[in-house]
């Protein structure tokens, strides 16, 4: 064997070694602990009703969540074990477990597989170029989900979506909808970046952003969901709704927090800073924060009452 010949297998193994390495990039895989300090009162315990702060709805959206009564979940057995949208299990109240899908023959990476912890939610990234199936094939609670590798970002594609939300305060998310997702993984922190496009309920994409930790010692178990009738002497037939211009609601979470009631009803001209120019503010406002005001401060839970201050202040 000539020393030209050796040198030339090291130099291939070498290569096929390191674009090896390459294709792997980061490792996801492992159980991760949601972080709230994002929009935690959105999040936990949820967005109030009417509150489209933030998000580029068109007017079908706003209508469709004007119409929402929160009672729907307690009287409708279908919406009571409902899994969220794969575009929102990322946003909601669950930890997360990341699982790497091998194929046997080659021992490559083909796919991830998550978990969440509410309603057992499962999905699968695939990592293996396959193609997205025909617009007519079946759409699911997770849909379908292909990724490629950026460097060291995870950027997925997922299409084939059931009707969903947006928040769950009964602002809709179509079936025509798809996302783009931005995995970044830095150090013990795993950031989601999520853009949504819907053609039929937003003028625009929306964005948003999740983070995780990582936890070895976190458990994603099974999760169980029954159905009941938790609001009694209503018949099988009914869903509670308000018909338009009916919801008494709309006004709360400008009239707690001081808001605009304008910017509260969302839209994309409310999102810029151009829109302060504009922004009108209610004639009366709180003189202090009242409802949800330490939110997440020092591990509190919404709802928890505040620490005394030092000093007695």
């Amino acid at each position: 064997m000539s020393t030209a010949w050796r040198a030339g297998v090291l130099a291939a193994a070498f290569l096929a070694w390191t674009g090896a390495r390459a294709s792997a990039q980061v490792d996801l895989a492992g159980n991760w602990a949601a972080l709230y300090h994002e929009d935690l009162p959105d999040r936990i315990p949820g967005p109030e009703l009417g509150d489209y702060t933030g998000l580029p709805i068109n007017d079908a959206a706003r209508l469709r969540a004007d119409s929402y009564d929160a009672d729907r979940i307690s009287v409708v057995s279908q919406y009571e074990c409902r899994p969220h949208g794969a575009d929102y299990s990322m946003r909601g109240f669950a930890n997360l477990r990341i699982d790497p899908v091998i194929d046997p023959q080659t021992q490559r990476m083909v796919a991830l597989h998550t978990r969440m912890a509410f309603m057992g939610m499962e999905r699968t990234i695939w990592l293996d170029g396959r193609p997205h199936p025909s617009e007519l094939a079946p759409h699911t609670w997770q849909g379908f989900s292909t990724g490629t590798w950026q460097d060291n970002m995870l950027t997925v594609y997922t299409t084939h979506l059931k009707e969903s939300y947006l928040k769950r305060n009964g602002l809709p998310r179509s079936d025509r909808a798809t996302f783009t997702e931005h995995w970044v993984r830095h150090g013990g922190y795993l950031t989601v970046a999520t853009v949504i496009s819907d053609p039929a309920f937003l003028t625009e994409p929306l964005v948003r952003t999740q983070t995780w930790v990582f936890d070895p010692s976190l458990r994603v178990g099974p999760d169980q969901c029954e159905t009941a009738a938790e609001v009694p002497d209503k018949p099988a037939d009914y869903v509670p709704n308000h018909l338009p211009g009916t919801n008494p609601f709309l006004h709360e979470v400008a009239d707690w927090y001081g808001l605009p009631y304008d910017g509260v009803r969302g839209g994309a001209d409310t999102i810029y800073p151009e829109y302060r120019l504009t922004m009108k503010m209610p004639d009366k406002r709180p003189l202090q924060c009242e409802r949800y005001c330490e939110c997440g401060a020092g591990g509190l839970v919404c709802g928890d009452p505040a620490p005394p201050r030092r000093g007695g202040r």
